[in-house]
């Protein structure tokens, strides 16, 4: 197959400078001034005051509108993702009231909803960077289908509205949402860009913890249909206002109208090893969120509550561990930091979820796990600029990092769908149930092996790079 086959191709528009849109070759890794470089180029001398008037650009790594732009897309993530993350709230609900109760595919809901924002992730991504001068506005379009999908799923009578109201159409309309905010993300940011993409993941830390006991508090007193109305409300007066700051940094006229994606690195040995890492860890990252209390309640005897705070701990540890790896992403090498995360995450899961005998040492083990297991997805945008350095020197042309973070987006998303099947089996093995102590005796050691390995296979890329293969 020729490589032109695998490349999004589009007429031209106006004239640019070249490189001139972030997250190609020129503006990714620690020195992103290439792209900078060659927007600074076009612009007037600074010599000449009225030119230096007519055209300048907001400062990057800081300034009033980059931190407005950065505390923007932080609320955003938090409400987009948090909500289908605090799903189980609803699962709670639906299968205990009418008339959902008894119906099958209440868990679909869920998984459809987080399944189709990162699905889609690439698709999005692509029409957002060949279109940019109409993607200004899209933010405000994806939350107006957000609020319409829990109004309309406000009146479902069965899980088929839902999973397609509440699922799908929240899906897209949160993909239309997110999407703007990791294409301006790198406008914004060049040196602190991995801090940056670690304070706005962990948006969706902090609404884990908020978010559950709030929408439990709201379905226990107004029930659901009043719940998913109010909600849809509050989403939409809250997010629109902030719609309009998530802007690109560069005006039309320094960025490209249309463009060209350069896909082959999808193929490329190097991003086949990331992405089968990310793929095999997210199979097991979300398998603890969805039976940590279920877990504490029926192998340790916890109560509703204290079960409950189990995914509370993983929530609010992960907001640290998402801003600390930003932090180091952008200091160390994409694989020594994927090298922190694995050893972290496994230890925790294999050695403190496998021999906790008390409700104690669980919680122990949910506040590594969230710390360490939950920045995983922060060394993103450290796989994004390995890749575009290595385009630098490949023949199949230079990459956009904005659709290397929509594959792995889509990557993680399949390692969701397979989670939930996946788990249901694990459990119905019971294997080591009476012959091994502790966790793995529980009923859930099948489980917590899996999660283990899973988070040791993880870290394949920093094997890979030791042995010079990547």
């Amino acid at each position: 197959m020729a490589r032109d086959d695998i490349e999004f191709g589009v007429i031209p528009g106006s004239q640019t400078p070249e490189c001139v849109t972030p997250g190609t070759m020129c503006s990714e890794g620690n020195s992103d001034g290439g792209f900078f470089a060659a927007v600074d180029s076009q612009l007037p001398n600074d010599d000449n005051p009225t030119q230096r008037h007519e055209f300048s650009l907001p400062p990057t790594d800081g300034g009033k509108d980059a931190w407005l732009f950065l505390a923007a897309v932080f609320v955003v993530d938090a409400l987009v993702w948090g909500f289908p993350f605090a799903f189980g709230v609803f699962q709670n609900y639906y299968n205990s009231h009418a008339p959902f109760a008894g119906q099958p595919g209440i868990v679909t809901i869920g998984t459809s909803s987080m399944g189709i924002m990162y699905l889609t992730t690439p698709i999005i991504m692509g029409v957002y960077q060949a279109l940019r001068h109409w993607a200004r506005w899209m933010p405000l379009i994806g939350l107006i289908i957000m609020a319409l999908a829990l109004a309309l799923s406000s009146f479902a009578t069965n899980t088929t509205h839902l999973i397609i109201t509440q699922g799908i159409l929240y899906g897209l309309g949160g993909g239309i949402t997110y999407c703007p905010c990791i294409v301006y993300l790198g406008e914004w940011f060049v040196k602190r860009k991995g801090l940056a993409y670690g304070i706005m993941w962990s948006g969706t830390g902090l609404a884990g913890v908020i978010f559950p006991l709030l929408l439990e508090s709201l379905l226990d007193s107004l029930g659901f249909r009043t719940t998913l109305r109010l909600w849809a409300g509050l989403l939409l007066v809250l997010t629109a206002p902030l719609s309009f700051l998530i802007k690109p940094r560069l005006p039309p006229s320094a960025s490209s109208q249309f463009r060209f994606f350069n896909l082959w690195f999808v193929i490329s040995p190097a991003f086949l090893v990331y992405q089968t890492a990310n793929i095999v860890e997210a199979t097991g990252f979300f398998l603890p969120g969805l039976y940590l209390p279920t877990y504490a309640r029926s192998t340790l005897g916890a109560p509703s509550l204290s079960a409950a705070t189990t995914i509370l701990l993983v929530n609010v540890s992960s907001v640290f561990g998402c801003v600390a790896m930003g932090w180091f992403i952008d200091r160390f090498h994409v694989t020594t930091c994927i090298l922190l995360s694995t050893i972290g995450a496994t230890t925790s899961v294999l050695v403190i979820w496998g021999l906790s005998s008390s409700l104690g040492l669980l919680y122990f083990f949910c506040i590594a796990y969230g710390l360490f297991a939950g920045s995983f997805t922060s060394a993103w945008p450290g796989i994004m600029r390995d890749m575009t350095q290595k385009s630098q020197s490949s023949s199949t042309g230079p990459v956009d990092p904005n659709m290397v973070f929509g594959f792995l987006s889509a990557g993680r998303g399949l390692g969701n769908v397979v989670a939930g099947p996946l788990s249901e089996s694990l459990i119905r093995g019971r294997l080591y149930v009476d012959q091994a102590a502790y966790g793995y005796g529980s009923g859930y050691g099948s489980l917590i092996i899996f999660t283990g390995v899973t988070a040791l296979l993880g870290g394949a890329s920093f094997v890979w790079r030791r042995l010079g293969l990547l």
